[in-house]
């Protein structure tokens, strides 16, 4: 096979030897694999996320597979070549990844292949490779170490939540519905004249509730930005409708930033687009400026405004105290996430801005550790 370039988004080149190795595994089976097969796979696959066995699997049977027949010899080799297993049974596993070192942003492999002697008499099989990082869910983001924090950003990449949900004013087809759809039954009984027609009803739509989370990324919120970051781009791939600020003593939109693939690259464009990360904080003119620029226009309108910030503000009460009374005549719902209340919600911290904040919210949320995000996430849809 012709050798395979390197392209930006597949840097290890151990990826691509055994991207390549895989290739030739399919060919030794009897399947027709070309070199430009093989190209146009390794190219897909940087397009995705490589250390991702789902992307990997998908991106190889787009591109290696000409025909049905061949699918089932494919997830054979797939199987048994980047899962270790022989002779498999069940479909092949979506969610395994490949090994993860936590030094750096971005997972690897290791660097030998499976099945190699470690010594230890061990198979090291690839897929199958757990992080030796001891996640602790409940440890305060702020204490975590370096390498704990990469850990715990992969696992919040993975959060996904159900947004909560809204009647509308459109009807459907419902059994046990309250209305009664006088059209369709005064259609069936134009259509059946010997039979009586059956009573149809008709209930409410319900549809996603959109969703705004404004996050505080000044220098008193560093120990919680990124996760929260981290936090809103999961929100952003699996609730919908959703709007994503950043604010410090400006208001920056990264909604269309993060619509990225790869959560690197969205981390990496949204820092880019904000430029007062880790400088000073001014709640209340960043939130006038959402309500003059973006809340007025329809975009908070039924919407759950999800406000991320310790509270440590350095601009005008009553400022903050006229932003948020009009945002809350706007929206649906007010939710404040501030990572200083820790594990009692009732315990608000005694800032200016939280004290002239508290009658306009309607709830208050931590969000300060893994566990408190994913819980926050879980009871979203009941209290959004």
């Amino acid at each position: 096979m012709a050798d395979i370039p390197e392209t930006s988004d597949v840097r290890h080149i151990g990826l691509v030897e055994r991207f390549v190795g895989f290739a030739y595994a399919l060919r030794n089976e009897g399947l027709p694999v070309g070199s430009d097969d093989v190209v146009t796979f390794v190219s897909a696959v940087a397009e995705l996320t490589p250390t991702d066995l789902n992307d990997v699997y998908w991106s190889g049977r787009c591109t290696l597979v000409h025909r049905r027949d061949h699918l089932e010899i494919y997830d054979e080799v797939f199987r048994r070549y980047y899962l270790g297993v022989e002779n498999p049974k069940g479909p092949t596993s979506a969610s395994v990844k490949l090994a993860a070192p936590v030094s750096s942003g971005t997972l690897g492999v290791p660097d030998t292949e499976p099945g190699e002697d470690h010594g230890d008499d061990r198979p090291l099989i690839l897929g199958l490779q757990a992080s030796s990082v001891d996640i602790e869910r409940k440890k305060r983001f702020g204490a975590c170490t370096p390498e704990e924090l990469a850990a715990l950003r992969r696992i919040i990449a993975g959060i996904r939540l159900e947004p909560p949900m809204r009647r509308t004013r459109r009807r459907c087809s419902s059994p046990t519905g309250p209305v009664i759809d006088i059209r369709r039954v005064a259609r069936e009984a134009i259509r059946f004249t010997e039979t009586s027609a059956e009573l149809h009803r008709l209930s409410r739509t319900h549809r996603p509730r959109p969703l705004i989370l404004i996050l505080d990324v000044s220098g008193s919120m560093a120990d919680h930005s990124r996760n929260l970051l981290q936090f809103a781009y999961s929100v952003r791939r699996s609730a919908g409708k959703v709007e994503v600020f950043c604010f410090g003593t400006r208001l920056t939109r990264i909604t269309t930033a993060l619509d990225r693939r790869n959560p690197d690259d969205a981390m990496k464009m949204a820092a880019s687009r904000v430029l007062d990360w880790d400088g000073g904080t001014k709640i209340g003119e960043c939130l006038d400026d959402f309500i003059s620029n973006w809340a007025r226009r329809g975009m908070s309108r039924g919407a759950t405004v999800i406000i991320c910030s310790d509270g440590l503000d350095r601009g005008d009460p009553a400022l903050l105290e006229d932003s948020i009374e009009r945002l809350g005549r706007l929206c649906h719902r007010i939710i404040w996430m501030n990572p200083l209340i820790g594990n009692d919600v009732n315990a608000l911290p005694a800032t200016v801005a939280m004290i002239v904040s508290r009658p306009f919210v309607d709830a208050f949320e931590s969000g300060h550790n893994l566990a408190e995000l994913e819980a926050f996430a879980a009871r979203l849809a009941r209290i959004g």
